[in-house]
């Protein structure tokens, strides 16, 4: 018999998380609109969304991913979905987003408690490299827009979030203001959340009664490809399934398994590694809720491309690079 109801209440949680966060970025983005701020925001973010061929008005979305990457993206989806963007204009949009989602774990993940468990040097090192890595993708997403998408797709004037002129319909008040951008919080999420909810509990049954861990065995292989050492094969093996854990087991060895920079190369391979693990139980639910499936697919095969893309690189120039 497969567990099912035990892992409910979890899909229950996570999911009432997520909405939340939706309604917030929603609500905010109409409100941003509503005082006037997207433009405020926009003269700072312009340096992105500009050359990219992106509308001002992104940028709020862009600058909010560092906040809250699911706020950012519920403010994108409203800008999508109102025709504001075109699905190659959110695509380069979400690949712009990259670097400003990073920013946010520095300060509630890497900074307190991966690097005081790696030691300065590693730890540095590691979290540096990690933000080349996510910067290189959101310059990706900068020559991508530049490259792909018209400049008539830049916003001229100010506009609203659901993309009509900014004062349409707009209450003047700040109770209507209110009541205006909670009500477009609801909306959304009322639409988004069932099929958030369908797609969590599905995925939280399967991998509750499915190993779906077992890519890990392919550490070892991977390990002996790009050329660590023999006890990168069981870090790999740990940091794939959990970061933490694998930062504590990598402490852990004896001084002078690894150099540096074959300690933060054998991280990051444990990130290739474990990238069908939280693909499955959290980029593809996530995508999926928020876009729907046909878009969501698309955003998740190009997060997982550039990410995979640019991790490699980087465990390449660590490893056989010239410093």
């Amino acid at each position: 018999m497969w567990e099912v109801l035990d892992v409910l209440p979890g899909v229950a949680r996570r999911v009432v998380e997520i909405a939340a966060f939706i309604a917030l970025g929603v609500t905010l983005a109409d409100l941003l609109v509503s005082f006037g701020l997207v433009e405020r925001v926009a003269r700072v973010s312009k340096y992105l969304t500009r050359p990219a061929n992106l509308p001002d008005e992104v940028g709020t979305a862009i600058v909010t991913t560092a906040a809250s990457t699911t706020a950012g993206y519920g403010m994108l989806a409203e800008f999508r979905e109102s025709g504001r963007l075109s699905d190659r204009a959110t695509l380069v949009a979400v690949t712009i987003n990259t670097f400003f989602g990073f920013v946010q774990h520095i300060f509630t993940f890497y900074a307190p408690v991966l690097i005081p468990i790696l030691g300065l040097e590693v730890g540095l090192l590691y979290v540096g490299s990690r933000a080349a890595i996510a910067l290189a993708i959101t310059l990706t997403g900068v020559l991508a827009g530049a490259l792909l998408l018209s400049g008539r797709d830049r916003a001229t004037g100010p506009v609203e979030a659901d993309g009509g002129a900014v004062g349409r319909d707009r209450p003047d008040d700040l109770a209507g203001k209110l009541r205006r951008a909670a009500g477009q919080g609801y909306d959304k999420t009322r639409d988004i959340l069932p099929r958030l909810a369908v797609i969590y509990a599905v995925v939280a049954v399967v991998t509750a009664n499915v190993d779906v861990t077992a890519v890990t065995a392919g550490a070892q292989p991977l390990a002996d490809l790009v050329g660590l050492p023999v006890a990168a094969a069981p870090v790999v093996a740990v940091f794939a399934i959990d970061t933490t854990n694998g930062a504590l087991f990598l402490a852990s060895l004896p001084a002078g398994t690894f150099t540096p920079e074959q300690a933060v190369a054998t991280m990051l391979v444990g990130g290739i590694v474990s990238f069908a693990v939280s693909t499955f139980k959290r980029s593809i639910p996530f995508q999926y809720g928020i876009w729907g499936a046909e878009f969501g697919s698309k955003v998740v095969v190009v997060n997982t491309l550039l990410k995979v893309g640019f991790i490699g690189l980087a465990v390449g120039l660590l490893l056989y690079g010239p410093v």
